[in-house]
């Protein structure tokens, strides 16, 4: 019975860390489920046919996902309007750019047309890749995001933007533009485009899921625990080595 009793912290202890570890493998395992809805969903919506500016304004309107959804899009880019987005492509930093669209109806969206490296951040640099005149292309909607704690403050005045906020890109445009400007913005698909930069088509499309070999790793410390403690615990049960030495020191004590 005292040996029972001298398990009793030990167990109590195992008991907390296999509630933990458990429910930390059934949470990655839960993950796993909604990454495979998320990527079954990005794969459906960015492999099928284009939808126009105003269907994708319909769908914003109702539920406000368009996250993905491709767009069929028409009209002439502001280039006077650029705007810079910091981003890391392959290790290489640099901005994406991001350009205001004006489509025939007078509507707005920024496109981001793609990547740039540092040295062709100013339009000057690249003259030979601003797109004149009527344009054609096809780009995959997307929403504003949100940052974490080391994300910069986006600095609208000297056009370096960390963040991409769809709402303060659109107040940073004139009135009248402003009004008309949509919600989400558009990330192009590959298109060509003078001298090569920006390059399109960048977006980050294939999502890791490494949930299951997550939930593994748990589970598999939750087996080991509990094997632990079970042969720890056989171990007193049967009394093993250490306890006639304890036993002979108590007696010993009690002689004195």
């Amino acid at each position: 019975m005292k040996r029972c009793r001298t398990l009793l912290v030990p167990f109590l202890l195992t008991l907390a860390g296999l509630a933990v570890l458990t429910s930390l493998g059934v949470w990655q395992l839960e993950r796993r489920e909604w990454k495979l809805g998320l990527i079954e969903r990005i794969t459906a919506r960015s492999t099928g046919e284009p939808i126009s500016l105003d269907e994708a304004g319909a769908q914003w309107a109702e539920t406000g996902d368009v996250e993905y959804y491709r767009l069929a899009l028409a009209g002439r880019f502001l280039h006077e309007h650029e705007r810079h987005l910091y981003g890391l492509i392959d290790g290489q930093a640099g901005w994406r750019i991001l350009t205001p669209l004006q489509i025939r109806s007078g509507d707005v969206i920024f496109v981001d047309r793609g990547f740039v490296p540092e040295p062709y951040r100013d339009p000057a640099t690249r003259a030979d890749g601003q797109i004149d005149g009527e344009v054609a292309l096809t780009a995959l909607a997307r929403a504003s995001e949100g940052g974490t704690l080391f994300t910069p403050d986006n600095q609208p005045a000297a056009n370096r933007w960390f963040l991409r906020d769809v709402e303060a890109l659109n107040g940073s445009l004139p009135g009248d533009l402003a009004r008309r400007a949509t919600l989400f913005m558009a990330e192009a698909e590959p298109m060509d485009a003078p001298g090569g930069w920006p390059r399109a088509g960048v977006t980050r499309l294939k999502l890791p899921n490494r949930h299951l070999e997550y939930a593994v790793t748990w589970f598999g410390l939750a087996a080991s625990l509990a094997a632990v403690f079970a042969a720890y615990a056989l171990r007193q049960l049967r009394g093993g080595p250490g306890h006639d030495v304890e036993a002979k020191i108590a007696d010993h004590g009690s002689s004195v």
